[in-house]
């Protein structure tokens, strides 16, 4: 029995380590990103950049939560929505470089796009499986679809910034 726990708890650790790599491969990407942010226009309703760092640590975790429940399913939908779910972290990941390191804007809206689509299926597939899995996942698609609303207006009021 203290085996199988400890499986549990190193499983969750995996989760979280790799959703924490994810955000940690697009915090590199964002490195320069308090100076670049600063210097472009933002809509009214854009938070201060001191909310994201939390923000993100916050879904993180949750996603993690709900994918080691996932995994902890024996369901025969589990596999296919964990690859679901590591393909929208690659996805999130990729947007930090797209916007902040490389100022590629209509391939950050497209890649966050996407995102979006990656994160309803997501969502879905968890919450056939395990309803408090999928629920975890919904602050993250409202932030992302917060996102995705800030990224569009910004690369419009900023075309050669993010050309």
């Amino acid at each position: 029995m203290a085996v199988q726990s400890h499986r549990r708890w190193a499983a969750l650790a995996g989760w979280c380590a790799l959703c924490f790599a994810a955000g940690g491969i697009g915090a590199v990407a964002s490195v320069d990103a308090r100076g670049f942010y600063a210097d472009l226009v933002r809509p009214e309703w854009a938070p201060p950049p001191s909310v994201f760092g939390p923000v993100w640590s916050v879904l993180y975790l949750l996603m993690a939560i709900a994918a080691w429940r996932i995994g902890l399913s024996n369901a025969t939908g589990a596999r296919p929505a964990l690859v679901a779910f590591v393909l929208q972290l690659a996805v999130n990941a990729l947007w930090s470089w797209l916007f902040f390191a490389w100022h590629l804007g209509a391939a950050s809206v497209l890649d966050i796009g996407l995102l979006w689509l990656l994160v309803v299926a997501t969502l879905v597939l968890f919450w056939r499986i395990d309803r408090i899995a999928g629920a975890l996942l919904v602050p993250y698609l409202a932030w992302v679809s917060f996102a995705g609303a800030l990224c569009w207006a910004i690369w419009r009021a900023n075309p050669t910034l993010l050309g």
